[in-house]
């Protein structure tokens, strides 16, 4: 499954080159993140009260095109894999041409908060990622 999440570049995401801050690329690919697990029943209620949720372990992002003020933008949120307590995420930034801005692997696995450690992904957890 692959998620979409629509954006519109505002000015608050601008450097002083006025186009989108490096760091803001990865605020825009957790809120797609949020969206996702969120809109499949795994938001911060759940999380609060199971006391387990997602971990960013590491990530590799490339930027490859910029983008400027008012663009609209699509970011895409695919599942690639999951093994044992470790999962990968893709994600991109389409732009309005087709073209993508940015792409981001995202290597995390679901914590718990109890126990201070990954445990292995639940049934509810691979359904809000996508995978079921």
């Amino acid at each position: 499954m692959i998620h979409k999440f629509p954006v519109l570049i505002r000015e608050t995401h601008l450097d002083t080159f006025g186009h989108v801050n490096n760091a803001t690329y990865l605020t825009l690919y957790e809120e797609a993140r949020w969206e996702l697990i969120t809109g499949n029943g795994y938001g911060m209620k759940t999380i609060n009260e199971l006391k387990q949720g997602p971990v960013i372990l590491e990530v590799n992002l490339k930027y490859m095109k910029e983008l400027r003020l008012r663009e609209n933008i699509v970011i895409t949120t695919e599942l690639v894999g999951y093994k044992g307590r470790i999962g990968t995420l893709k994600q991109q930034m389409h732009r309005a041409d087709g073209s993508i801005a940015s792409e981001a692997l995202f290597t995390f696995g679901l914590f718990d908060t109890a126990q201070r450690k990954l445990i292995e992904p639940t049934a509810a957890w691979l359904k809000a990622i996508g995978s079921v």
